[in-house]
This record gives structure tokens, sequence and C-alpha cells, in this order.
């Protein structure tokens, strides 16, 4: 450039990064992560134009008065704080971009748009195009005056080099070809308009990933060099290696001693997985019986797999954090490196999830994180929902990664019933456009096929089942009997339920209880510890206690258990022990709920099959459980009676073709949530976030009504709109810290006396396992009553703790002192 330009300046030593440098050294980054779906060019010039508007005076000042290179005395000082964010220098290379691509005929307009519009929203997330009222917001941006933008200042200050360099870029013909080709080939046989439209929302939001991505890894790996040197940079062990990690561990479980036939099923899931892994990229379903080894059978699926297509990762996405402890600890033992202490180096395998606390989340990791730069990640649903669709930059900068990765989706039954849609046809976009291949893991496999829109439904036939014998499997591996115990006269009391748990434990030595509400799950507790069982350890889980306090509960009844152990063990539970968590009951009890929850509770009975004969699985109807705010069990538990009635007599209430029935049930009932309503306090009016990420035909009407006529833009969608609204989980909540044990109390105690703001969020990151998440008006009322304290209050840092006497070893915390309710347990029925 004619004038040197800063883009960024690092605060420890005044080094400057020059503007030129930034922009080229991005163009590279962007354009290879766009290169994974074919699309190098439009990556390059959107990396080299992102800061185009930094090439001004205006900015220029800025950047210098606010590193102190301009003197506060100096005419042309501007006050830093005054200018942050107020000098627009993104619009810039996107009118420069569009103005030279839209005279290029319509396909040069389309390439125009996708383009301009990721530049304009680098520092935002993506804008809307249209507003929800109608009004043209691309265009508002697009036609600023220069002298806003500073484009024509910009331009002039390019040297006679870079200016042909630039336009050679915009005037390529493959930049419009490679861009247009692939929009063109997103079109399947089963799209509409719509769907269409928000593939081409989505292929958006994938090239915006890439900038995002590059923008943000040039800009920290100048401001701390050392950065650099961690990242992974897409540079990963090689595949074959990690597989013969995994065969060494499959090889000891192929030659244990005292095998039976759960072990027997684990290894035939397993060799059919490896099996299948050859097969072509796809959308695939693995439906193993739960306790089946679907965690090790499907990580030996995606290793070969991604060995044999030469793909870049493999992705777990799980939906509780609760579960990615457990299958990240036997994951990172079979994989991961380790020093000559035994710490691992975490090189291969990634947690990205919220349960980490500062002793094991590494410098590594934390970097890592950012954009899942590892080649076997663990996340959640939550984190992979909100790359696709959440709101911001954080979240998306993350998708691009997803490219040519096998996307493991365990628990898939999970996903929330108004994300199906959007999810459906993401996973087709992924696997499409992007050279994904997803597999959909569970026990009971929900029929996403076939949801009421065909529009919105992926697309499986029989071939894209791993599993070629699933009902033979399912046959081989029952280990229990489910029993149908609901009574027709207004259902259980507690107190009957609490009887059938006592003589449950008599029969098969140990019982898990698992109820749909925390106060059942109280009541339950204390009608059973009433009956003053001898010998008995009686455990309650919720969510109303704290991860580490569940952890700890959850480590003390597997210990009590185990078969050198076999305690009597009674514990009763809310539904956080469906999934994943690897316990083994002599019986289950389970409240009336929706058939895949019943099934998934009766995965924790007889799970290993070691136990003498089979399991027995009660399933009861609770006289006075109060359901009728929860939504989902409700509907569920109303489709799961019309099941059982119509299967009576039927020796399999929980297996496929009961599975199958219940869905069809459950999904038809609940066809109009799919698309993800919203509601006119969120976006002005009612609608649906699938149509404002599409063709947004409320948007484009409300435009027609005052132009009279139809938008100019090619894409109208609400972008930002829709990501502000969505919500993975929809019920708002407020993290609390609990002064849960020992550890629990000093962290409260050192966050109230934390100065530096490093050593808070080390304290904040480690209170994360010590805290319980409130509903809006459980916090208000406890907030009210002086039970909940803020944290340095005159600081406002908006942390919250619990005092310590509404804390209970029983249940978590407690809107009472809980030691006049511990007083009334009675010592027999208190774990010991």
């Amino acid at each position: 450039m004619k004038k040197d330009f800063i883009a960024h300046r690092r605060a420890k030593d005044d080094k400057e990064q020059s503007l030129c440098t930034h922009l080229v050294r991005t163009s590279v980054l962007c354009g290879r992560f766009a290169a994974k779906i074919g699309l190098q060019d439009a990556g390059r010039a959107l990396g080299l134009l992102h800061d185009f508007g930094k090439a001004s005076v205006a900015f220029d000042r800025y950047i210098k008065s606010s590193t102190g290179k301009i003197d506060p005395d100096s005419d042309e000082y501007v006050d830093p704080i005054e200018k942050k964010g107020k000098i627009d220098h993104s619009s810039a290379g996107a009118q420069k971009i569009f103005q030279d691509l839209s005279t290029k005929g319509p396909e040069g307009k389309i390439a125009a748009e996708v383009l301009a519009l990721c530049i304009v929203s680098h520092h935002s997330g993506l804008i809307d195009c249209l507003l929800p009222s109608g009004e043209d917001n691309f265009g508002r941006r697009i036609n600023k005056s220069s002298e806003k933008t500073h484009l024509d200042e910009a331009l002039s200050y390019l040297a006679d080099e870079e200016q042909k360099k630039l336009n050679n870029l915009l005037s390529s013909e493959t930049l419009i070809k490679q861009l247009v080709e692939k929009m063109m080939g997103l079109k399947e046989s089963n799209d509409s308009r719509e769907t269409l439209m928000f593939k081409y929302g989505l292929l958006i939001r994938f090239l915006f990933s890439c900038l995002i991505d590059a923008d943000r890894l040039n800009t920290a790996d100048f401001e701390s060099p050392r950065n650099a040197q961690i990242r992974n940079y897409g540079k990963y062990h090689p595949w074959g290696n990690l597989i013969e990690r995994l065969n060494t561990k499959l090889v000891e479980f192929e030659n244990k001693k005292n095998k039976n036939e759960v072990d027997d099923v684990r290894n035939d899931v397993s060799r059919q997985c490896f099996v299948f892994a050859t097969k072509s990229k796809g959308i695939y379903q693995l439906t193993v019986p739960t306790g089946g080894g679907k965690t090790l059978a499907s990580l030996r699926f995606a290793l070969n797999h991604a060995v044999f297509h030469k793909m870049d990762r493999v992705f777990y996405i799980i939906p509780f954090t609760s579960i990615i402890d457990q299958n990240a600890d036997e994951i990172r033992k079979i994989l991961e490196d380790r020093d000559v202490r035994g710490k691992y180096l975490d090189k291969v395998v990634l947690e990205h999830h919220s349960n980490l606390t500062p002793a094991e989340e590494s410098r590594r990791q934390n970097l890592l994180a950012e954009n899942w730069d590892a080649p076997v990640v663990l996340t959640t649903q939550v984190q992979f929902l909100e790359a696709l669709f959440g709101a911001g930059t954080r979240g998306a900068r993350r998708m691009h990664q997803l490219a040519n990765s096998v996307i493991i989706f365990d628990e898939v039954q999970t996903i929330p019933i108004n994300i199906i849609h959007m999810l459906n046809v993401a996973l087709r976009f992924l696997v499409q456009a992007c050279g994904a291949t997803v597999v959909l893991c569970t026990a009971t496999q929900p029929p996403l096929d076939k949801v009421e829109n065909p529009y919105r439904a992926l697309i499986v036939k029989p071939e894209q089942r791993i599993i070629r014998n699933e009902k033979e499997l399912f046959e081989r591996l029952k280990r229990v009997n489910v029993f149908d115990n609901r009574k027709l006269d207004g259902g259980w009391s507690t107190e009957e339920v609490a009887a059938l748990a006592a003589e449950q434990l008599q029969e098969k030595g140990s019982v898990l209880v698992v109820v749909n509400t925390k106060k059942s799950a109280r009541a339950l507790y204390q009608a059973v510890a009433d009956r003053k069982i001898a010998g008995v350890h009686l455990y309650h889980l919720s969510t109303n206690m704290c991860p580490a306090h569940r952890l700890h509960v959850l480590n003390e009844i597997k210990k009590k258990l185990k078969a050198d152990q076999n305690k009597p063990v009674i514990c009763v539970s809310t539904q956080l022990i469906e999934a994943g968590v690897d316990l083994d009951f002599g019986a289950v009890i389970r409240y009336l709920a929706g058939l895949d929850s019943i099934a998934q509770s009766a995965g924790r009975c007889n799970r290993h099959g070691r136990r003498q004969g089979l399991g027995n699985v009660w399933i009861v109807n609770p006289q006075n459980e109060n359901i009728g705010r929860l939504k989902d069990i409700v509907i569920g538990a109303d489709k799961s009676q019309r099941v059982l009635d119509d299967f009576k007599g039927n020796p399999d209430l929980i297996g496929l073709e009961a599975m199958a029935a219940y869905f069809r049930h459950y999904y038809y009932a609940r066809k109009d949530e799919m698309r993800y309503k919203v509601n006119a306090n969120e976006i002005g009016h009612d609608d649906d976030l699938f149509n404002l990420l599409s063709t947004n035909t409320l948007s484009v009407a409300a435009y027609q009504r005052v132009h009279k006529t139809a938008p100019k833009i090619l894409f109208p969608q609400s972008f930002q709109s829709a990501a502000r609204a969505f919500r993975v989980i929809n019920s708002p909540t407020q993290g609390v810290i609990v002064q849960y044990g020992d550890e629990g109390k000093k962290i409260v105690n050192d966050l109230c006396s934390a100065i530096e703001l490093e050593k808070q969020y080390k304290l904040l990151k480690k209170a994360q396992r010590y805290s319980v998440n409130l509903f809006s008006h459980e916090f208000d009322k406890l907030h009210k009553d002086g039970v909940i304290h803020e944290i340095q209050k005159e600081k406002g840092l908006g942390i919250y703790y619990l005092r310590e006497e509404y804390y209970s070893k029983e249940f978590g915390w407690n809107d009472e002192p809980v030691k006049l309710m511990e007083n009334y347990i009675v010592s027999n029925g208190r774990n010991k």
C-alpha cells in the first residue's frame, strides 16, 4: 500500500501488524478453509477484503490514539473510547466485491451478494438481509456512502501491483463459477424452494465461518506468537496410528475370559461397524441396544471410515455434559499420547464443554476448542447446534471444521423437537455439500426420515443401517422383563412405589427408580427412608445437585454395585441417569413417560448381563406427579399409554416395533412444533426459524406492502434475528455456585476475595462443577429471601452463591434450611 496502515498493535511490546500482512495472511488461511468444499477463490477474496476499510485516515488515527502513538494534545488525536466500534471498516470490502461482481450477469450477482454479506457481517455475526419488519438491511449497508465506509479512500491507497492482483482475483472466472456451481449442486430430489434457500443460507454461513476463523487465528497468533506453536492447524496424528491403538484395546475384549452373550454382542456390533466403514460417505443409522458397546464400535467405524476416505476429523456429539466425561475418559485412555509422567499431551482428543476445570483444561485444550482444531472432538449438542444456528461469531467460527468429518450423533433421540426440521436439512447439507458422514447412534432410533413434511426429512434407506440384523441383535441382548404395572384407578401412591422398591430390593438386590420431577424424587426418597430398610444404601440424584455432587454419588453407587461388593442399593433419580450412565441395577421402576425414556431407563438394568436370570423393569403411573409444565413428558407419556395398550400381551414392550409405533404417534402429535416457532415478542411477528432462514415469506411480504414490488436482493433471510431467537435449551436459567463440600466452600471464599481477573476466571471455570441452574422464579424468590448473595456486589460481576445451610447432602439446593430437613431423615435411611 502507498501508506503503512496498522491492522493490530501488540500491547506487550508495541509491535505492529501491518494491514497488508493481515489481509494477505487471512486470505491464504480463508482460502485453505474454503477449499475443503471447492471454494478456494471465494475464501481468498473474503480474506483479502474483509478489513479493507481499515485503510483510512479515520481508522489509522483511532488505532494510533488507542495505543498511545498519537499525543492526546495533537490535532490528530481522537478519543478511542468514544470511537470504539464506530468507525465502519467492514463495509468497504463488501462494497468493493459487490460492485465488481454484481455487474457480471445473474451468476455474478449471486456471488456478489454471498461474499459481500460475509464481509459486512464479520464483526457482528451474519446480519439480517431483510429485517423481520421488511426493511432491506443488506441494501442499506451496501449503498452506504463512501464517506462513511472509506471505500474510495482505501482504493486510492492501493499500489498499482496490489490493484492489479485484486482485479485479477475478482475478475477470475473460477471465483464466480465455483460458487454458483456449488449452489446449484445443492438441490436434491426432495427439496422444495424453502429447503433449498435454507441450504443456501448454510453455505453462506460456512463461508462466513471460514472468514471468521481465518481472521481470528491470524489476529490471535500475532497477539501471542506462542499460540501459533501450540495450534495443530489441521496437522494431526495419522489415522493408522490411532486405529492401531484402538485395535489393541479391541483384541483385549475379543480375548476376554468368561465372556457372556452381552460381550459377544458387543464384539459383533464392533465387527459390523468395521466392515461398514468402507461404504461411501453419507447419513447412517447405528441402532444398538443400551449397553451394546456403541461408543467404541462407532469409534471403530469413524476411524476406519476416516482413513478410507482421507477425512479430517471425528466428532462425537453428545447430548449431556454428564455423559461426555465418561465417554471422553474412555476414548482418551485408548487414543491419547502421554508424557513421561503419564499426563495426557492433548494432541488427539479435544473435549469442548462446560465441565472442564482449569486443572484439566490445558492451554492447548482451551486454544484448540476455539475452532475445534483436533482429530477427535467430543462436544455437546448445544455447541454443535450453536455452530450451525447460534448468534454472534464464536459458534459460527467452528462450523467449517465439520467439513470432511465423521460426525457421530450420540443419543440422537434427545434432539429438541423444535429443532428437528432445521437439523435434518443441516445434516443433509453437511453430507451433500461438505463431504461429511453422519452416524445417528441410539438404542431408540427416532424416525427423522419420516417427519410429516417430506422436504425436511432425512433420506435413510435400509442399506444405510450399519447393523444388518437389528431385530436379532435386540433379541440376543434381551436382559430384562418389562412389566406394564399401570393402575387404572388413579395410579400408584408414593408409598406404594416405595413398597415396590423394597420388594424388588429383596428379590433383585438393587433398585433404580426413575421419576419425572425433582419434587417426586425427593418425596419418594423420603418415603423409602421412612421404611427403615436395614442395611440399605439409599441415594438421590437430580439436577438440584451440582455436577461434582452428582459425580460423587454416581461413583459411590458404582462401588456398591460391583460384583465383589454387591451391597443393597436403592437409587431414586430424575431422568438425568437415563443416557450414557454406566450403572447396573437388578431392577428398575420407571414412572410413566415417553417410551424412549422408559427404554433408556431399562438400559440401567442387568446392563452387563451378569445377573442371575433377567432383570425386572416396572412401568408405573404415579398418582400425584405434577408434570403439567413438562410438555415433552406429558405428550410422551400419553403416546406411551397408547402403545402399551396396543401392545398389551406383547413380550417386548420396548422393542423395535413398539418404539417405531411410539415415535410415529409422538412425531405426528408434535409435527407443527418441528419448525421452531417464534412469537411477536421475539422478532416482531409470529413466525418460525425455518422460514426466517429460508424464504422469509412474512418479511418479504412486509417489504412488498411498502414498496409495491419484490425485494431486489436474492437472499432475503433474517439471519441475525433468527440466531438471536435460537435457543437449544429454551428455559432461561441463572447459574448459582453452591457450597458443596470443602472445595465448594473454598471456591466461594476465594471468589469473594479475588481481585485479579485471571484468578477470577480460573475460579469461575472451577465453579462450573459446583453450580446449579435455577429458573428465574426460583432465583428471584431465593434472592429476595436473602438465601442467594452476589459475589463482590460492588463490582457488579453478576456472580451469585447460595448460603451453605440451603444445600443438602441428600438433595442439593433447597428453599429452606437443610438442617431442619435432614433431622427428619432417619439414620437407617441415610447413606453411611
